[in-house]
């Protein structure tokens, strides 16, 4: 059974695990902790306590081997594997994502995306299809896809939600502004850019006053 890890926690072992993409890539082949959670930005008792809620990595007196941390951190995020992802509404925001090259460095692959205008012209250009929403369902439980993301306007993202819920997903990352409800087993990351400007703002503002 798998261990469950605090959503805090998650976050932190993405952001280890981009720095031990770096170090790997600067030919770097063991890290004290004092130098992965200088790297992170944070203290390495934390990163010490982060890596023991889900294994036992490092030796006392050498610090961790890159490559096996990297592997150990990656199983535990489930990036073993390519993971499809369909996206739901491709305007200007949802077209950047579909064109966007890096996920599948990251271990994903948006497979499709599906609008209700599909012949609408779009300036990015991207080698996935664009489907007809009514065909979302189909496409969802034919290839067995369990993460979605959503780019629709709020008056149609909860609908769309529960459409990508009752056919097979159970992880959404929503670009919507308005809180989604569904059940307990779905996953929901809410990504509101207004709120993350607003915060910048306030505490820009405080660090100058």
């Amino acid at each position: 059974m798998k261990v469950a890890i605090p959503k805090k926690t998650v976050y932190r072992l993405s952001v280890y695990l981009r720095c031990l993409d770096r170090f790997t890539e600067d030919g770097v082949q063991t890290a004290s902790s004092q130098a992965l959670a200088l790297a992170a930005g944070v203290k390495p008792t934390q990163l010490r306590k982060d890596l023991t809620s889900f294994g036992h990595f490092g030796t006392r007196g050498l610090g961790y081997d890159v490559l096996k941390l990297r592997e150990g951190i990656a199983e535990a995020l489930g990036r073993k594997q390519l993971q499809p992802v369909v996206l739901v509404g491709v305007g200007h925001l949802g077209s950047a994502l579909l064109a966007y090259k890096g996920f599948e460095k990251e271990s994903f692959e948006i497979v499709a995306g599906f609008d209700v205008d599909v012949k609408r012209k779009r300036r990015k250009t991207y080698n996935q299809p664009i489907l007809q929403l009514d065909k979302l369902e189909h496409f969802i439980r034919a290839r067995k896809i369990h993460m979605g993301i959503i780019t629709v306007p709020s008056t149609v993202a909860q609908d769309v939600a529960n459409r990508l819920v009752a056919a097979g997903v159970n992880a959404i990352l929503n670009f919507a502004p308005n809180v989604l409800h569904v059940s307990s087993n779905v996953v929901v990351s809410n990504v509101n850019l207004a709120i993350e400007l607003e915060n910048l703002s306030y505490f820009r503002s405080l660090a100058e006053s």
